[in-house]
């Protein structure tokens, strides 16, 4: 049994199941959880049973998809329904989302306080590290404000509501946030291997008393940690523990900046549950290119996006739970979109007539009854009005890509972290997670091609070995911008390699004959350096804030003197960053002793407050590196706008 094999459970089920064990039967929670997910599961209908042995069976009944209630799972076990088998079937299954789509989307798609003393002693480089409110400084070394978005596995981009100016959070959500903050300070205390069920539930559980306060940007950024953490405690090969940072850093922030947000700031800390969708009149859509779309979730199916004749950027989705044999199969079915009878793989290569379209502010077309839509015909991407996608520089495409997809500023949902490139393929580069493909664009920058996932199930991978065999072929290629301090991408399309047609490389599987020489090999490009100025020592503080998520707060502490470390930092230009690193590292070995010499309670707090400084820091630090390394090419960096510093004082 796998989780995508179990339906999806609301969270306040798991968390009411997990709280009513006895203190006995919560310790076993962990074990029963490993136990039950080796054993086989079938279903039928709404109803998923699980054998607990060769004379018990444990039931969850989802009608609609989602097991929405306590009484929805059942046990024949003589303890039931006080027995241990119950809450660890909770916990077993996926987190149901709580973001519902409007009616007016025919097809849902699923994804993504405290009371801590901010440190003074830095200056005011560490004040916009922490997120207080001050003029936000120049250059690479400034911090910014928290990040809003989530990685694979996280929330939706959700849209802010309307605030009035002068409007504050009321009394129960800053109670509910300053919840979400213990509850995450939490998981940073006790690591991944330390943050087992009960942790998760008492996530859970904030997370749904948020969403009740409506609040539900950060419920949905605890959702988000819960399901990285659970593929962390799996062994699931998609996990990276990159995303767990980011989850857990959009989490704390968000909860931090409940109780000080006022006005349209604090429109967009609550977030919308629902994505609105506003009219758009009459629209001339034309196909570019379908992707398929799985979920840590358990969720799948396709994202088809197209171009409007003034060059903006559509998607049409259908994402639903079934994981990648949904994904699979639902590339072949009709678009739900009007009266077209298009499928996704069609409509990414074929055109659409829409009159009384309506938009979401993420630009997803809404599928509502007012809205109709014909089939029409497609332009190659050679062809106006496709070809300007790729005639913009790629360093200005990326620094748009950059303002779309920052980890910290507020998601307005406006933007696309897409790039539109003419390459020319080098052949593979060898990395320490694997090899990727090297490129080469207008202007000299070699980019980093990826696959944009792993599953063997999907052409992603086996695309990519062709065409690393194919040195020297030029392609128009569509990807996905991966904040990194050398340009990177993942792979999404690209035109066919014999120059007739395109590839959706998710979806479509290229043949060796397709190479210009069938009987080559894979090339492999000359190692390349790491960015425009060489490795920057901010790694160094990266690995310390990577290191407590699967460890916990003690695996810092027990690091000892880290004068060299922040030595070599502050010779490579980051003071900020030598403060930041011996402050986190000073936090996680403190434990004070009261008079008779006992130790006292950790200071969770005040450890998760030096924590998401760093994360902020370190995240804002590389996106600025990330805009420097596209540009490089073409002189002087790119100018980033002025990055909003919220007031992180709690």
């Amino acid at each position: 049994m796998n989780a995508a094999q179990l339906p999806p459970v609301a969270p306040e089920v798991t968390a009411t199941l997990v709280e009513g064990l006895s203190p006995r039967l919560r310790k076993r929670l962990d074990a029963a959880v490993t136990k039950l997910a080796a054993r086989p599961t079938h279903r039928d209908g709404d109803t998923t049973t699980i054998e607990v042995d060769d004379e018990t069976e444990l039931r969850l009944h989802a009608p609609g998809g989602v097991v929405a209630k306590v009484e929805d799972i059942t046990c024949g076990c003589l303890l039931a329904p006080a027995c241990v088998h119950r809450a660890a079937a909770a916990c077993a299954a996926p987190a149901a989302d709580l973001a519902p789509e409007p009616a007016e989307q025919a097809t849902p798609e699923a994804p993504g306080p405290a009371s801590a003393t901010a440190p003074a002693a830095f200056g005011p480089d560490a004040a916009h590290a922490l997120g207080l409110n001050v003029a936000p400084a120049s250059g690479p070394d400034a911090a910014t404000g928290v990040a809003p978005n989530a990685a694979p596995g996280r929330a939706p981009n959700i849209a802010p509501d309307a605030a009035t100016p002068h409007e504050t959070a009321s009394p129960d959500q800053r109670a509910a946030a300053d919840a979400l903050w213990s509850a995450g300070a939490a998981v940073l205390e006790a690591g991944v291997d330390g943050a087992g069920a009960v942790t998760q539930s008492a996530l859970l559980r904030a997370a749904h008393t948020a969403r009740l306060r409506h609040l539900p940007r950060v419920a949905g950024a605890a959702l988000s940690v819960v399901t990285l953490l659970r593929a962390a405690r799996a062994g699931d090969p998609s996990y990276r523990t990159a995303e767990l940072v980011t989850a857990l850093a959009e989490l704390l922030g968000t909860a931090r900046r409940v109780g000080t947000a006022s006005g349209a700031e604090l429109a967009a800390v609550r977030g919308r549950v629902r994505r609105p969708y506003s009219p758009d009149g009459s629209l001339r859509l034309y196909g570019l290119f379908t992707e398929p779309v799985v979920t840590d979730s358990g969720h799948g199916g396709v994202r088809t996006w197209v171009a409007g004749a003034d060059g903006r950027l559509f998607t049409v989705g259908d994402v639903a739970p079934g994981g990648v044999g949904r994904a699979l199969g639902v590339a072949d079915r009709a678009v739900r979109l009007g009266d077209s009878a298009l499928t996704h793989r069609e409509l990414g290569r074929a055109g659409l007539a829409v009159s009384g379209a309506t938009v979401s502010p993420d630009g997803r077309l809404g599928a509502g009854k007012t809205v109709k839509a014909v089939t029409a015909r497609g332009a190659a991407w050679t062809e106006p009005p496709l070809a300007a996608l790729w005639e913009t520089p790629p360093a200005e495409q990326a620094a748009r890509a950059l303002r779309s997809t920052s980890r910290y500023v507020d998601p307005d949902g406006t933007g696309s972290d897409l790039l539109f490139l003419d390459v020319e393929l080098l052949g593979a580069v060898r990395e320490p997670g694997g090899a990727c493909l090297l490129a080469q664009c207008e202007g000299g920058v070699q980019v980093r091609l990826t696959v944009a996932d792993d599953d063997p199930a999907l052409a992603h991978r086996d695309n990519l070995a062709l065409l690393a065999a194919a040195p020297g072929t030029r392609l128009r290629i569509i990807g996905r911008l991966i904040p990194a301090t050398h340009p990177r991408l993942t792979l999404l399309a690209c035109t066919h390699p014999t120059g007739e047609g395109t590839v959706d490389l998710g979806l479509d599987r290229l043949r060796r004959a397709d190479l210009p020489d069938p009987s080559a090999p894979a090339h492999y490009a000359p190692p390349q350096p790491a960015g425009p100025g060489g490795p920057s020592p901010l790694y160094l503080l990266e690995r310390r804030v990577e290191q407590t998520v699967p460890a916990g707060r003690a695996a810092l502490g027990l690091l000892g003197d880290v004068t060299a470390e922040t030595r070599r930092i502050r010779r490579g230009g980051l003071p900020t960053a030598a403060a930041l690193l011996t402050a986190l590292c000073a936090s996680a070995a403190q434990r004070d002793r009261d008079l008779f010499g006992r130790l006292l309670p950790a200071d969770t707090d005040g450890f998760a407050a030096y924590w998401l400084a760093a994360a902020r820091y370190t995240a804002a630090v590389s996106e600025s590196l990330c805009a420097a390394a596209w540009n490089a090419a073409e002189g002087d960096p790119v100018a980033m706008p002025p990055v909003p510093v919220h007031d992180a004082a709690g």
